[in-house]
């Protein structure tokens, strides 16, 4: 005890001429509470309240909440600590409100220490006072310095009203509040912990009153950030079990909020945005924003590959926006989003190391229906479930693509649930590197199930709305087929690699997919269509010469109508992560598109053959310099010549290799630099055109054919040489 002590007793006459120094703690603590006690009845009886005002004021007095006074401060406390038996709602409301209106921030830790161990006690010793305290000690998740009124403790209300404090001079405070953060968040939720303990009903309370505490989504990045940590700290602690989950999912809940207001108008490349973003948008008009090189810290995202409709439109809405008027600036949101997405990657991960995955998978996958699946503006609290599902593939990953083939299949589901789930099946099988392969086949196979079976019934009702395709009405069958093409656009070579999943994939119905009547190589997006037919051509999955003969004049004039406004096309939930603080949690995981390779069918072609090849087609054919020839092809429709019936009188003298395509397909259609006598490829005239046809030929097509292996129709109008397809 201190000198301070010895004016608490002395004021109170309890010591008479005895020296303060003789005086033990058990001593002064007992004439302490012998004067509280006579003031709490004196606030009882009604009569003669001088005791109980008294220590009420002295209580109020600012002298008291000085440095030099703490521990006198502290010994009023502890003895009201141990005399809260005393104490009833009615008669001591000013002295509660008064103490529970104290903030743990603002004094020493003994002071704190004393003050926690009273609302303990409080709590405890009537069951009325628990929502109070447990207010108490959540309104001290943040310090007063933070600014927001909801969370000024009584000293700095008093000293507002009285004019002896200023809201600049409280938030200077706040480096030193943050100082001791560590220290005093410790000592809080051990008298959370506590206070549960002895009172197990206080949980059912607590929820409430930290959504009620929770400052809003525009609230300062550091103190959101702050009460989140509070938030965590309770979801790891004794109270996980109690709580159920409830502080992740109210998280989530507010990561949600934020991410809807994030603009990809702000995400651009300037100065301030390295701070949080990832890349930069590729405007069409560099000078707008001054033009940025390449090691600036940029990481530029491809623009193209399955998708990049998405990004283009993302694009447009910035550039509409600079040429507006609006300079892009950093998006604070975005701050507060990449600073709350790297706590919570954090927390999950020290929840998996500790070995309670599984409970905080079935938390997000609760959070994940009812809050992220139907949003269709989330940019990134998705990918909370994306990295938890990384720390655990076997169990979580796997169990997460079922729930979302479960959530598609479900009749009972609004449409637009079904697409959303299909969309984020998707993007979750094409980007997650850590997914079985397995995994990957099955819930593709899934989704064709369900789109053969639907097909059937439309079939079936005989009805030509049902046969017509039709965006709006058949929605989630082109939702499920763009997720299949999608899907295989980045797994198709790892998939084909493998022997005994490239027997699966061969046994599914992607054939009769491209070929239904419902036209979905027409109406899904054209990104994701000319992508997924380039790859399965190569790998001989589908036979697509007829959609390449009518892709233009049968373009849907509807694409991109799905769920309102363009929601198919443009929903892609796990498009790469752009914040830069968290994605250290996100990109070993990721699959970039850059990283996707075209599959084989074939073994590479040996030396010999390279050499063959070349000899054979390096030198132009003399027909080739006939200019007539030149600008008959340049005014050829060449989709038209190619599907045209009459037999322009090729000879194969060798189609060895095509009997397994041939027996699926019909009469084969591929032809390969191996395995035929190149001087056997003639027209019924005898004319033999040189490879230089190539270029003209493929700017008519939609892709680059490899050099191994490409698709060509059965039939070839006489002026096409096979070697333009090598």
């Amino acid at each position: 005890m201190t000198a301070a002590l010895g004016q608490l007793l002395q004021q109170h006459s309890q010591l008479g001429e005895q020296s303060v120094s003789e005086v033990s703690d058990e001593e002064v603590m007992a004439v302490a509470r012998s004067w509280v006690i006579r003031a709490l009845k004196s606030g009882s009886d009604g009569a003669d309240k001088g005791h109980y005002s008294k220590l009420c004021e002295d209580l109020r007095d600012p002298r008291m909440h000085g440095a030099e006074s703490a521990s006198a401060l502290a010994v009023r406390i502890a003895a009201l600590s141990q005399t809260v038996s005393y104490m009833n709602e009615r008669s001591h409301r000013t002295l509660l409100q008064y103490m529970l209106g104290m903030s743990v921030w603002t004094y020493s830790y003994e002071v704190v220490d004393a003050l926690l161990s009273f609302v303990v006690n409080l709590s405890t010793a009537n069951g009325c006072f628990v929502p109070d305290c447990l207010d108490m000690l959540v309104r001290n998740f943040l310090p007063p310095s933070c600014g927001l009124p909801s969370f000024f403790d009584s000293l700095s209300r008093t000293g507002l009203m009285m004019g002896l404090t200023s809201m600049e001079k409280m938030k200077l405070q706040a480096g030193e509040h943050l100082a001791k953060k560590d220290k005093v968040l410790e000592r809080l939720h051990s008298a959370l912990v506590q206070t549960v303990d002895l009172v197990p009903t206080a949980a059912f309370r607590l929820q409430a009153i930290v959504v009620q505490r929770m400052p809003h989504r525009t609230c300062d990045k550091q103190w959101l950030a702050l009460y989140v940590e509070n938030m965590l700290r309770l979801e790891s602690s004794s109270l996980s079990s109690a709580l159920g989950g409830q502080m992740l999912s109210l998280i989530v809940d507010r990561l949600i909020e934020i991410d809807v207001e994030i603009r990809w108008e702000d995400i651009l490349r300037e100065d301030d945005s390295s701070k949080v973003f990832m890349f930069h948008m590729n405007l069409d008009d560099d000078d707008i924003l001054g033009g940025h090189d390449d090691d600036e810290g940029f990481a530029v995202v491809d623009s193209s590959g399955p998708g990049c409709e998405a990004k283009h439109h993302r694009e447009s809405s910035a550039n509409r926006s600079l040429l507006n008027g609006a300079l892009p600036t950093l998006d604070e949101m975005a701050d507060k989003m990449d600073v709350i997405m790297d706590m919570t990657f954090d927390h999950l991960q020290t929840c998996v190391q500790n070995g309670h995955g599984d409970l905080v998978f079935e938390t997000l996958m609760r959070s994940f229906q009812t809050t992220v699946l139907d949003t269709y503006k989330s940019k990134f609290t998705q990918f909370l479930i994306f990295y938890l599902c990384s720390l655990a593939p076997a169990t979580c990953g796997n169990a997460f693509a079922a729930l979302l083939c479960d959530i598609f299949e479900s009749k009972s589901r609004p449409p637009n649930t079904r697409m959303s789930a299909a969309a984020y099946l998707a993007s979750y099988l094409a980007r997650a590197n850590y997914l079985p392969l397995t995994v990957v086949v099955e819930s593709v196979r899934r989704l064709l199930d369900w789109c053969v079976s639907y097909a059937q019934l439309a079939e079936d009702r005989r009805n030509p709305s049902m046969t017509t395709a039709d965006p709006v009405l058949h929605g989630v069958f082109y939702c499920a087929c763009q997720a299949v093409m999608y899907i295989l656009c980045f797994r198709l070579k790892g998939l084909t690699e493998d022997h005994r999943l490239k027997r699966i994939l061969r046994t599914l119905p992607l054939q009769e997919l491209v070929e239904h009547h419902l036209k979905p190589l027409s109406v899904c997006l054209p990104s994701v269509v000319d992508e997924f037919v380039k790859q399965a051509s190569i790998a001989q999955l589908v036979d697509c010469r007829q959609w390449s003969h009518s892709r233009d004049a049968a373009s849907s004039q509807a694409a991109g109508s799905f769920g309102g406004e363009g929601r198919l096309d443009m929903f892609f939930p796990f498009d790469p992560y752009l914040l830069r603080i968290s994605n250290r949690f996100i990109s070993p995981h990721f699959i970039m598109w850059e990283m996707v390779e075209l599959p084989e069918l074939f073994e590479e072609s040996s030396e010999e053959d390279d050499d063959f090849v070349n000899q054979t087609f390096s030198e132009p054919s003399s027909s080739w310099e006939d200019d007539s020839l030149s600008e008959d092809m340049h005014d050829m429709a060449i989709a038209s010549s190619i599907m045209g019936t009459a037999d322009h009188g090729f000879v194969f003298d060798d189609d060895i290799g095509n009997d397994e395509y041939r027996d699926r397909h019909g009469r084969s259609d591929i032809v390969t630099t191996r395995g035929f006598n190149v001087d056997s490829f003639h027209s019924d005239n005898g004319s033999f055109h040189s490879a230089d046809l190539v270029g003209s030929f493929l700017d008519h097509m939609s892709f680059t054919p490899p050099r191994e292996l490409t698709r060509m129709p059965a039939r070839l109008p006489a002026v096409l040489h096979p070697s333009l397809f090598t």
